[in-house]
């Protein structure tokens, strides 16, 4: 187990968005979040108080968070010295990049000789079946994107908290190192071979009651050439009843890719819709889930308000004002 509460990292991020998983520990586990270390030029600020290693030691921290996730998933050189003096302060290390703590020989060295502990969340653990496309019993609903960061976890676990709130059976299933690290299990799916994606996702979605909703936290984006095998697994493994789509509507491009615009959400919901119509004939998309973090009241009601005018579907920021009208459609 991750030993809490944690010292968020954030590293000389280059913007808030590139230090998600230190915001979504703070957003959904603020328990756990004690305090935050920045390096000069940090873009990143989680409203947290600025620590050093002695100081958060000191306070409680237990485990130093790496709260970036830049594109690639490395360790930056930056970092490592960072890095270094914290397992010899006396904090774990935690990690959801690629580039892996344990493969880090010093790293690796000096924990081992302070009996200090590596935790690489983005390791799959499970000798994950390929998929068979058998239906399961139960219900699954998965968050879909027109870009990568949209607010696809967050929407699903605030469906998750109002479901709860009312007494539904419902789980919410973790598919990268920020949910992960927030509910403590999952499947890194980014990193679990392509062949055994979809047949992770049936694994992590099994049989259930007939009125029990798992909620899929999605990743990637159908229209994101980067990272659209992810989704696409996500489709097809998870056989959704439901789908929610997810939209942040201030963006110039896709993340990380200057050159390609995001798509409408009615091309989201066409292409989408049809490629879980392969698993699941009865799919249907129930609401929307927009990201108006960037917009003021005003502004975030009428981009709402219109988005649901045109689509006839039920249109929220579900951080901002709640999920209860995406679990209305659900029930």
């Amino acid at each position: 187990m991750i030993e809490t509460p944690y010292l968020l990292f954030l590293g000389d991020a280059v913007d808030p968005l590139a230090a998600k998983v230190a915001q979504g520990i703070r957003d959904w586990r603020p328990e756990y979040a004690l305090g935050q270390f920045r390096l000069e030029g940090c873009k990143a600020d989680m409203g947290l108080p600025d620590m050093d290693l002695a100081e958060a030691y000191a306070a409680g921290a237990r485990t130093l968070v790496i709260g970036v996730a830049n594109r690639g998933g490395y360790i930056s050189e930056s970092w490592r010295a960072v890095l270094r003096d914290a397992l010899e302060v006396g904090f774990d290390l935690a990690s959801g990049l690629h580039n892996l703590l344990r493969d880090d020989p010093e790293l690796a060295q000096t924990a081992g000789r302070l009996g200090r502990a590596l935790h690489d969340v983005r390791v799959p653990s499970v000798a994950y079946p390929i998929a068979n496309g058998v239906k399961r019993t139960g219900k699954r609903l998965l968050a879909v994107g027109t870009d990568c960061s949209v607010g696809k976890m967050y929407t699903c676990l605030a469906m998750d908290a109002e479901m709860r709130q009312r007494g539904m059976k419902c789980d919410f299933r973790a598919t990268g190192q920020t949910g992960i690290l927030i509910t403590g299990g999952g499947v890194p799916l980014d990193a679990v071979v392509a062949d055994f994606m979809a047949g992770s996702i049936e694994w992590l979605t099994p049989d259930n009651d007939a009125d029990h909703w798992d909620l899929i936290e999605g990743q990637g984006s159908l229209f994101h050439v980067s990272y659209s095998g992810v989704t696409l697994a996500l489709i097809h493994g998870g056989q959704p009843d439901a789908l929610v789509l997810c939209h942040e509507p201030t963006r110039p491009h896709m993340r990380g890719l200057p050159d390609y615009q995001l798509p409408s959400l009615e091309a989201l919901r066409d292409t989408a819709l049809a490629l879980a119509k392969v698993g699941n004939a009865d799919c249907r998309v129930i609401g929307i889930s927009v990201n108006t973090q960037h917009m003021g009241e005003a502004e975030a009601q009428a981009y709402l308000a219109k988005v649901e005018a045109e689509m006839g579907l039920p249109t929220v920021d579900p951080f901002r004002q709640g999920a209860a009208r995406l679990v209305d459609a659900l029930e």
